[in-house]
């Protein structure tokens, strides 16, 4: 980070290049991925959450901030990862069969969950310390890296010639386009298009051979990429390249607008569960997801709306979700013995997964309110 008089600039996390401007400001927030316990008193610590966009390779990034505290391994793996993980292996290995004898090396993840399993089970051999892969894969992992650029290199080098490098990450583009802002976060430092992440591979030695859409996380992307000189890019590319340039995704005034989307829908939102409140409706949270502190903090949501969320997992039990709103965190059995009208579902990726599961035994006729892109209900 470089200070120039009143104004802060820093390097690009991708390229390096100084050309770096600021195009979305959330304010200081809380760690996404700190749950204090339900008794902490607050306030509780903050840091500066923007967007920075890279004018020379294009790459979305956060701001000058120092990393904050680290992450505690508290989630479980949803039932739809675990699912994806399965599917996708598969795919891969009936596109690449050449693969399935191969040796592989997997960068893990924060997100929690590993292809390694089903990887090892279709015969390929996980490669030793040092040791080149035919197979490299990251899912979800590298955005966690505060250097992105210098994470790619490691990528690149782990792959053995001729090899496939798959890296699956939220996509930027249905961030912007479905005002996914409370997907912005501490210890997420990189937002990536195609087009950021096809420049950044370049300077690495390699390049994008094909890409798929997937349904993960709100909308993300797998993409397959080779050594250059390996790689024989396939239309995918094309179609994803032309959607993002229709967006606008590069572009510093375009991104700009994804905040003054945020504020409304946030404002929304405490509106549309003051209007429950006020209709004498019950309202409960289904999640704590290092989504829920953004969301949360800007719509002003505290225990006067929300009065408690549950989740899955037990190693959040008896904590609460940081920052201003201090809504206690508890296990999902409170919210079925509490039958609320309503429910909002702070894990709005996996609506589908969480109705089903409150659904499973004909449910009691909750209404089930999903907050983005802006607060509507889903059908059960």
């Amino acid at each position: 980070m470089v200070k120039q008089g009143d104004a802060v600039t820093f390097k690009c996390r991708g390229c390096a290049a100084e050309d770096v401007v600021p195009v979305v400001d959330l304010g200081p927030q809380p760690c996404a991925d700190l749950f204090p316990l339900a008794d902490t008193p607050g306030p509780d610590p903050r840091w500066p959450l923007a967007l920075w966009l890279c004018r020379v390779c294009t790459l979305v990034q956060l701001g000058p901030v120092e990393a904050q505290i680290a992450e505690e391994p508290l989630a479980v793996e949803s039932a739809t990862s675990r699912a994806h993980a399965e599917e996708s292996v598969k795919e891969i290995l009936s596109e690449h069969p050449e693969l399935s004898k191969g040796t592989v090396f997997e960068f893990t993840s924060p997100h929690g969950g590993s292809w390694l399993e089903h990887l090892s089970a279709a015969g390929c051999r996980p490669v030793g310390d040092g040791e080149r892969a035919d197979l490299v894969i990251d899912v979800h992992g590298i955005v966690h890296e505060p250097q992105y650029g210098d994470s790619l290199r490691l990528r690149a080098q782990r792959l053995a010639p001729g090899g496939l490098l798959v890296m699956e990450f939220h996509h930027l583009l249905p961030l912007f386009i479905g005002n996914q802002f409370d997907t912005i976060r501490h210890g997420h430092w990189a937002y990536v298009s195609l087009r950021a992440l096809r420049n950044l591979v370049a300077l690495h030695g390699l390049a994008v051979e094909s890409v798929k859409q997937v349904d993960m996380f709100g909308g993300s992307l797998m993409v397959m990429l080779r050594h250059t000189a390996d790689a024989e890019p396939d239309a995918s590319v094309d179609v994803v390249l032309e959607d993002e340039d229709a967006a606008g995704i590069a572009d510093e005034v375009q991104l700009g607008s994804l905040q003054e989307a945020a504020w409304h829908a946030a404002g929304a939102l405490h509106d549309e569960l003051a209007r429950h409140k006020a209709a004498g409706r019950t309202v409960v949270g289904y999640g704590a997801p290092s989504k829920a502190p953004v969301l949360l903090d800007l719509s002003k949501v505290t225990t006067d709306l929300l009065p408690f969320t549950v989740d899955l997992a037990p190693g959040k039990h008896g904590r609460r979700i940081p920052g201003g709103c201090m809504v206690p965190i508890r296990p999902v059995e409170d919210l079925k013995a509490a039958r609320p009208d309503v429910v909002l579902v702070l894990t709005w990726d996996i609506a589908d997964e969480i109705i089903a599961q409150l659904e499973a035994d004909g449910g009691w006729g909750t209404t089930y309110l999903v907050p983005l892109p802006e607060p509507h209900e889903r059908g059960r």
